[in-house]
């Protein structure tokens, strides 16, 4: 398993798993008392990247990546849901749909340099649809990208 060893590395680690979901390190924030913080992007190869700029600044909301939302609408539905006299009444989140929780925890490095690891769980409905992720996503879980597949990337990359 691959653990990042410095600070400005923002390699892919495996996820964490959860009972019905999985933990996973998305955003590193470093702290200075002097400055304002700035925002690392951990590549991983589940979730789109978090922030989307709006108009109005940057948005941090979590979402699957195209291939994964396709599985996943095919297996629980889409993820909002029409009721019986729409458009009167609004439409709902989707309840079988995996909600998402951010977590943070504080680390300090080496040379006294201080980051909030922002990750994100992201918790299943029931035991049964996780099981049904976990076997046909696990390889995207537990994958951590190699220096060479962190080099690759970043020289293809925008």
């Amino acid at each position: 398993m691959h653990k990042h060893e410095q600070a400005g590395d923002v390699r892919a680690v495996p996820a964490q798993i959860l009972d019905r979901g999985f933990r996973l390190l998305v955003l590193r924030e470093f702290r200075e008392t002097d400055q304002p913080p700035s925002l690392a992007l951990i590549r991983q190869n589940i979730l789109r990247d978090v922030h989307r700029i709006q108009r109005h600044g940057i948005s941090f909301g979590c979402a699957f990546l195209p291939d994964i939302m396709q599985w996943l609408s095919e297996f629980l539905g889409r993820p909002s849901l029409h009721p019986p006299d729409y458009p009167a009444s609004p439409a709902y989140r989707n309840p079988a749909w995996p909600s998402f929780q951010w977590r943070h925890e504080n680390r300090l490095w080496d040379a006294d340099i201080r980051t909030v690891e922002w990750h994100v769980d992201v918790i299943f409905a029931d035991q049964a649809s996780f099981e049904a992720f976990l076997a046909r996503w696990r390889d995207r879980l537990i994958e951590a990208d190699t220096p060479s597949e962190a080099k690759e990337r970043s020289s293809t990359a925008l």
